[in-house]
C-alpha cells in the first residue's frame, strides 16, 4: 500500500541525495549540528511526556551541569539520562551502520533514558496490566509482551528492504507504542529506536516537536485504528525538516540557497495566502519545516508546487 504521494517521496529521495554529495561533510559544522539536534531531541521527546525544562533549560543541564532552582530533580536526570541514550545511538551506527534492532537493543536504550529515574524497572518489560490517560487505547495484558515484542522483531526484520525506510520506521514507532512494553518510556523508546533505523539510512536525527503533541498524538491514535497515512505523513514531515536544516547550513555559500521565510512573507510573493499556504505545508504537499509554531517556505518550493500541480493537471486530462 502506498501512503505518501510519489511527489513527496521524490523530494525527500532528492533532499537526501544532496546531503550525501556534500559528503564527508565539514567536521565542525557536523558536531555543531549533531550538538543541535540532540539538545532539540532531548527537550522535545522530553517534553511531550511532561518534563518541565525549556529548550535553554535542557542545554544547561547536559552541558553546562547547572541545576535548575524550581525544577523537579526527575527533570533533570531525563534529560541526562535522554543525552546518553542519544550518544549511545551515534556510537553504535559508527561502529556497524548495519546495526539490527533486536529486544536487546530495545531493552538497553529504555534502560538509559530510565535508569536514573526508575532503576527497578528501566530495560524491564512491565508485570501488570496499565491504562493510558488521556487515549481509548488499552495495551496488551503484560503476560502477552514477550510474544508481542518477538513478533515485532520477527515483523521488522521480515520487511527489511520491502518497504520505505521511512515508512518501516513509522510503523516500528507505532507499533511499538502499541505494545506499550514498558511501564514509562515507552514513547522515548520507540522515538529513539526509528531514529536508529533512519540514521542508519543517512538521515539526520528526526525530532518530533513539542509543538506537534497534540497532533502527534492524534495520528497515533488514528493509526491504532490500522489508518497509518496520518502518521507517516507526519513522520515524513519531521525528516524533511531535518534535511532542510542541515543543507541549509552545510551547503556551500557558492552555491545558490534558497531563502526560508515565513508564510505570511511569502504569500506577499505568491498568488497564495497564508492560510492556504499553511494547509499546503501541514498536509505535506508544500517543502516547508518548522521553527517553534511558525512553518518557513521558501518562493522556490511554491513555484515547484505550482509547476507540479499544472503537470498533474495535464495528465489528469
Amino acid at each position: 500500500m502506498q501512503y505518501i504521494s510519489p511527489i513527496i517521496t521524490k523530494r525527500i529521495k532528492e533532499k537526501l541525495s544532496r546531503l550525501n554529495k556534500l559528503r564527508p561533510l565539514p567536521k565542525t559544522a557536523v558536531l555543531k549540528l549533531k550538538e543541535r539536534f540532540q539538545i532539540e531531541m532531548t527537550y522535545n521527546s522530553n517534553a511531550i511526556e511532561g518534563n518541565s525544562l525549556t529548550l535553554k533549560e535542557t542545554y544547561l543541564v547536559i552541558n553546562e551541569g547547572i541545576t535548575v532552582k524550581g525544577k523537579p530533580l526527575k527533570d533533570h536526570l531525563e534529560a541526562k539520562d535522554h543525552q546518553i541514550a542519544l550518544e549511545y545511538l551515534y556510537d553504535l551506527i559508527a561502529k556497524n551502520k548495519r546495526q539490527t534492532i533486536s529486544e536487546v537493543l530495545i531493552k538497553n536504550l529504555h534502560q538509559i533514558i530510565t535508569q536514573e529515574i526508575d532503576r527497578e524497572w528501566a530495560g524491564r518489560y512491565r508485570n501488570s496490566n496499565v491504562i493510558i490517560a488521556g487515549s481509548k487505547h488499552n495495551p496488551p495484558n503484560a503476560l502477552a509482551i514477550p510474544k508481542k515484542m518477538h513478533e515485532l522483531i520477527s515483523w521488522l526484520r521480515s520487511q527489511k528492504n520491502k518497504v520505505n525506510i521511512i515508512e518501516l520506521a513509522t510503523l516500528l514507532h507505532h507499533k511499538l507504542v502499541y505494545i506499550h512494553p514498558f511501564f514509562d518510556g515507552n514513547g522515548r523508546t520507540a522515538r529513539l529506536a526509528m531514529n536508529l533505523l533512519l540514521m542508519q539510512a543517512g538521515y539526520p536525527l528526526v525530532v518530533i516537536l513539542k509543538n506537534d503533541r497534540k497532533k502527534y498524538y492524534d495520528v497515533l491514535e488514528s493509526a491504532d485504528k490500522r489508518n497509518y497515512k496520518p502518521l507517516i505523513q507526519f513522520i515524513y514531515q519531521a525528516v524533511e525538516r531535518s534535511l532542510d536544516i542541515y543543507l541549509k547550513t552545510l551547503t556551500p555559500a557558492k552555491e545558490k540557497q534558497e531563502k526560508f521565510l515565513t508564510l505570511a512573507k511569502i504569500s506577499m510573493q505568491t498568488p497564495f495566502s497564508a492560510k492556504y499556504l499553511n494547509l499546503l505545508a501541514r498536509t505535506g504537499k508544500l517543502e516547508a519545516y518548522k521553527e517553534d509554531r511558525n512553518w518557513l517556505t521558501s518562493k522556490e518550493s511554491v513555484d515547484r508546487y505550482l509547476k507540479n500541480r499544472i503537470r498533474q493537471r495535464k495528465i489528469k486530462k
